[in-house]
């Protein structure tokens, strides 16, 4: 490690707990995120700024002005420009020395099995079921920690899925039918600061995972509570009726 590099690190390499080592695996780690919007926001510039080697952008949408209340990662001036370009531009300006790669549509099933198995990591911030499914069954399938986060109004809640870890449950053990009803920000309104609250706990939870330091979510549905200003959490078991679960103990 140079001594640019290890400047840029210092906060990371003086925890006992990352060090050089941990801040290595950062270096080495290549993590999609889905969704470029009030929680991939901060979800991308934290995981750039501690030095995520190799990030993927995923997101089909360009920046609009009603965005900028609460998507930080994007500017006045990038109105109209992809958000997955935009995000690059910032995070690029944040921390020079990672790679950026885009997928500037909506996520397939072969994008998926094309991106998912060379993860280390995913960090869903999507507003929609499909995808959050999508998603789900893909890192079920091929092994990969999923860091699972939304936010409406003043509330919001964060999960993390460990199919490399027996027993955990996935996103469709919580969500298993496909036909909840899913209010959007523009519908109802958002509180910026509280997508913010929601995608920083995802970017400290990814920083666990990619280190293997303290104890992740897994296993847990943490609900914040933006009005009342309170955190509460939701044991989780794995569902033995879950589409996904199932299937994978079966072998299908």
């Amino acid at each position: 490690m140079n001594t640019t590099t290890a400047e840029r690190y210092s906060r990371h390499l003086t925890l006992p707990q990352i060090g050089a080592a941990g801040q290595a695996r950062l270096n080495q780690s290549r993590v999609l995120i889905v969704g470029l919007g009030g929680l991939g926001s901060p979800v991308a510039l934290y995981l750039a700024g501690a030095g995520v080697g190799h990030l993927t952008f995923a997101d089909f949408d360009t920046v609009e002005v009603s965005n900028l209340q609460r998507q930080i990662v994007h500017t006045t001036h990038r109105v109209g420009e992809l958000k997955t370009h935009s995000a690059r531009t910032q995070c690029r300006a944040l921390n020079p020395d990672i790679h950026i790669d885009t997928i500037d549509h909506g996520l397939d099933e072969e994008d998926l099995a094309r991106v998912v198995p060379h993860c280390t990591a995913v960090v869903e911030c999507s507003d929609n079921f499909p995808t959050r499914f999508a998603v789900n069954e893909a890192c079920m399938e091929h092994g990969v920690p999923l860091i699972s986060g939304a936010a409406i109004r003043f509330d919001g809640q964060i999960m993390v899925i460990r199919p490399d870890k027996p027993g955990s449950p996935c996103y469709r053990c919580l969500y298993k039918d496909g036909d909840e009803t899913i209010e959007t920000c523009e519908q109802t309104g958002i509180l910026g600061p509280v997508v913010g609250m929601v995608g920083c706990v995802q970017a400290i939870e990814t920083l666990k995972v990619l280190t293997g330091i303290g104890d992740d979510l897994s296993g847990r549905l943490v609900l914040f509570d933006g009005l009342g200003l309170e955190w509460n959490e939701i044991k989780l078991v794995q569902s033995p009726d879950c589409p996904v679960c199932a299937a994978r103990a079966g072998g299908t």
